[in-house]
Parts: C-alpha cells; sequence; structure tokens
C-alpha cells in the first residue's frame, strides 16, 4: 500500500470552497456550453492543454485530463513552428471540427508583431497556418494571445500589444475574425478600463458579464475585472494579492469543472511552479494556489479546453454491486462499523461479510450524472475527515455533495476512478486497507489505488 500524502483539514477546505447548490451552476453558463454536470454514462469529461516547455520554447507538448488536474501526456513535441518560437499557446475548437492554436512567436527579447496559428483534426498532430502581423502603428510586441468565443458565437483573439516608444508596457486588443476560415480578422480594439500595462489577459463570460483575468506587468499579481461588453469599459475591482495567489503569477486561464465550481491555472514563473485554485461564490473567493501535478515544473503558460467525448466508465444505476480493488484483487470493499473498508473477500466469507461487501449502485444525489452508493441498512457512502463512512441521509445540500461521486476511467480495463464532487481532484482511494479521499498524485500507483472494478455483487 502507498504512503498517503498530507491532506488539508476538512475545516480548511471548507473554508476555500462555500457550499455549491446541489445541482446549480452559480455563474451560468460558458459560451456555448450546457450546464456544468458530471459526464452521462458511457461519456467523460476531457480537458486539453497545449503548454510550451519550460525547457524549450521552440515547440509545444499536448495533455489531457478527465478531472482537470491529472493532466497524462498526449503527444510530446506535437507542433513546432517551421519558424521561430512557440510560447503562450492558446487552444480551442472550432465549429469546422478542428482544433486552433494561436500563439507568441518570438521570445521576451526579441521585437514580435507577428502571432502565429496552427490546425489540427486530433489535438496530436498540427499543420502551420500562417503568421499574422497585427496591424497597430509602431507595434513592437504581440504577445500572449488568447482565443474567446463570445455568446454569438464570434470568434475574437485577446492580444496583448506594446509599440516602439514603450515597449515593455502592454495593452490587451481584441482582434474579431471576419470569415469563418479564421485568415482574415477586424482592426484591433483596445479593452477599455483595463489599460496599459496589463498582458495575458483571459476573458470568460456567464451571462451578460465578461470576466476578465489580467496580469498587472507592474505588481506582477493577476488583477480582476468585470464589464457588459467584451471591448469595455471594464472595471478593475480586485487587485494586489486580493486572492491569495501571490506574486510573479501570469497567463492565467479559467475554465468551469464539472460540478459548476470555476478552476484558475496560471503560470508561477516566479518559483518555476504551475498551479490551480478554485472559486464556488463568483470569483469572490479562491482555494489556496496548489502545484498541478505531473506537469508542474515542466508546463509554461497555456490555456484550457474542455469538451465532453464519448468512451468514458459505464455503470448501470439502481443494480446492487461489489467493488473489487484493481491491484488487490482479493479485497472488496466491506462496511465495517459504518467505516468503509478493504479486507478480503472470499467465497467461504460468512452471509454477513458479503453482505457488507454488496452495494446499491444509484444517481447521485447531487447530480444525477454522477453516482451515490447505498448499504442494504439504507445508508449512503460519504466522505467525513476524508474517511469513507456510510451515513443516513439528512438531506442537507451538503450531504448531498459529500455523498456524490463521478466516475473517471480507471487504471485497468473494466476499472472505475471515483472522484469526490464536492472536492475536484481527491478520490477515493485505499490506504492501510482503508477507503479515504485524497488528493491525487498524479502518479501510476495512485491511479491503481483509486482505481476499483464492479463486479457482480456479493450478497
Amino acid at each position: 500500500m502507498t504512503t498517503r500524502p498530507p491532506t488539508p483539514s476538512r475545516r480548511t477546505l471548507l473554508r476555500a470552497m462555500a457550499a455549491l447548490p446541489a445541482s446549480a451552476v452559480l455563474l451560468g453558463e460558458l459560451p456555448g456550453a450546457a450546464f456544468a454536470a458530471a459526464p452521462p454514462s458511457g461519456s467523460a469529461t476531457r480537458y486539453t492543454i497545449v503548454p510550451f516547455l519550460n525547457s524549450n520554447d521552440g515547440t509545444v507538448n499536448v495533455y489531457q485530463s478527465d478531472d482537470a488536474t491529472d493532466f497524462r501526456l498526449l503527444k510530446s513535441s506535437a507542433y513546432t513552428p517551421p519558424s521561430n518560437r512557440i510560447r503562450d499557446a492558446s487552444v480551442f475548437k472550432h465549429t469546422d471540427g478542428y482544433y486552433y492554436l494561436t500563439y507568441t512567436t518570438h521570445t521576451w527579447q526579441d521585437v514580435s508583431t507577428k502571432i502565429g496559428f496552427a490546425r489540427s483534426s486530433d489535438r496530436a498532430n498540427w499543420t502551420f497556418l500562417y503568421d499574422y502581423t497585427v496591424p497597430i502603428a509602431n507595434l513592437s510586441r504581440a504577445w500572449a494571445p488568447e482565443w474567446f468565443v463570445d455568446s454569438d458565437g464570434s470568434v475574437n483573439v485577446i492580444v496583448s500589444c506594446s509599440v516602439t516608444s514603450n515597449e515593455w508596457i502592454f495593452t490587451p486588443y481584441r482582434l474579431k475574425a471576419a470569415n469563418s476560415a479564421l485568415t482574415a480578422w477586424s482592426s484591433p480594439v483596445a479593452l477599455s478600463g483595463i489599460g496599459s500595462n496589463h498582458i495575458d489577459t483571459y476573458i470568460v463570460k456567464t451571462g451578460s458579464t465578461y470576466h476578465a483575468f489580467t496580469k498587472n506587468e507592474t505588481t506582477k499579481y493577476i488583477e480582476y475585472a468585470t464589464a457588459s461588453s467584451l471591448t469595455g469599459p471594464y472595471t478593475i475591482s480586485r487587485t494586489g494579492d486580493w486572492a491569495g495567489w501571490g506574486s510573479y503569477r501570469e497567463g492565467p486561464s479559467v475554465i468551469q469543472l464539472d460540478n459548476g465550481g470555476w478552476r484558475i491555472f496560471f503560470d508561477g514563473y516566479g518559483d518555476g511552479n504551475y498551479y490551480y485554485s478554485d472559486s464556488y461564490d463568483s470569483f469572490a473567493t479562491w482555494s489556496a494556489p496548489t502545484a498541478l501535478p505531473v506537469v508542474s515544473g515542466t508546463a509554461r503558460h497555456f490555456t484550457v479546453i474542455k469538451e465532453t467525448v464519448s468512451g468514458g466508465p459505464s455503470l448501470a444505476k439502481n443494480v446492487t454491486r461489489s467493488f473489487q480493488s484493481a491491484n488487490y484483487s482479493t479485497r472488496y470493499w466491506q462496511t465495517q462499523s459504518s467505516l468503509l473498508n478493504l479486507p478480503v473477500v472470499t467465497g467461504s466469507s460468512t452471509a454477513a461479510e458479503k453482505s457488507a461487501a454488496t452495494f446499491t449502485v444509484v444517481a447521485g444525489l447531487a447530480d444525477s450524472n454522477g453516482y451515490s452508493f447505498r448499504d442494504s441498512s439504507g445508508n449512503y457512502l460519504r466522505h467525513w475527515d476524508f474517511r469513507g463512512r456510510f451515513d443516513a441521509n439528512d438531506g442537507t445540500s451538503t450531504f448531498a455533495k459529500d455523498a456524490t461521486f463521478i466516475a473517471r476511467t480507471g487504471s485497468s480495463s473494466g476499472a472505475i476512478r471515483w472522484e469526490s464532487y464536492n472536492y475536484p481532484g481527491y478520490y477515493l482511494r485505499h490506504y492501510n486497507y482503508q477507503l479515504r479521499v485524497d488528493r491525487t498524485a498524479g502518479t501510476d500507483l495512485f491511479r491503481q489505488d483509486s482505481s476499483f472494478v464492479p463486479v457482480a455483487a456479493w450478497g
């Protein structure tokens, strides 16, 4: 069995993650997206990032994840432009079915008036399209282009630009695609209200409000602004270390999670780590920044896209099942004094032991696309102080979320990993033959410890 890494107290996390109504999305919808929810049976959530490397800004890797935390390499050196560099790559999927990159074409020392574009049908193999000169008089640098698709379907690029009279003072501009082929662009329009000396501006829209996360180049903090129009005027309402992320942070990217919360990723270039942080109260407060497993220290400045794809775990509901450990095949989930443990269960086990290893799989109490598990006495599996236990449903939204798990692909064929609904990135896993909810370590061994195979019920 593996050694469990330290986890924060439940009280600490609850302070950081305000209560989320069981089926609500606090901030509405992402443009063109349905309300956030766990993926339906047989489908999976897929997050894709295309970062350049801390050791090499001449190429990008492609990583994917089903939980926005544990990113796995899809392809290394997936795209190398025919000339120049590739930094700050932003990715989105267009209505033509292709994935598109836009990116900075030079290093930070170089004059760079162009941004690059590339296209892929599968996220692994990319084709260079063209370099585009941003038409701003006396342009010195065009950096960190970010895709933004508005709710009317228009495709935009938000790019940070400086002029020769002050080459290190950047202002965000909007370029709007003038055709569906993304080969022609409108004249640049500065985002009013954000102003100069801001870079890496990333925008999401909820309802009729545009939310901008932008780096102040003087203070090196990520600031927050809102507007009722894409081009502004924006009001910057959060400055300094307002979110507790620290200074020397850049490249923010914001995505909505399956449980309706929002996650920001950013490059901690000052200390060499890559971080994420979550919000459940309309972007007002955020969890403590956490280094992203696997890619932290390797990846630099990326954006994230989220899709629902076929081929995810499939498990029938309203049926009884037993759950076998993927890497300890003689051990199964079993209730023992209201706690969930992982003892050996065999054909010679008593009827009571077999019954205690049998559970009814039902629709998630907080999200019907998720899953909840009920024992023979009618109690539900939930986490409490990061321990798996069975309690009577008290009807609260907190209990519903504690007792809901999202099915993620397991470490082997037929195995499923169970992610906590209200603690994204935390999984039900065994430790010392107990079942706990722990933060993913991003390792193969953790994936095995958190993988379980649904089998015919013992009881």
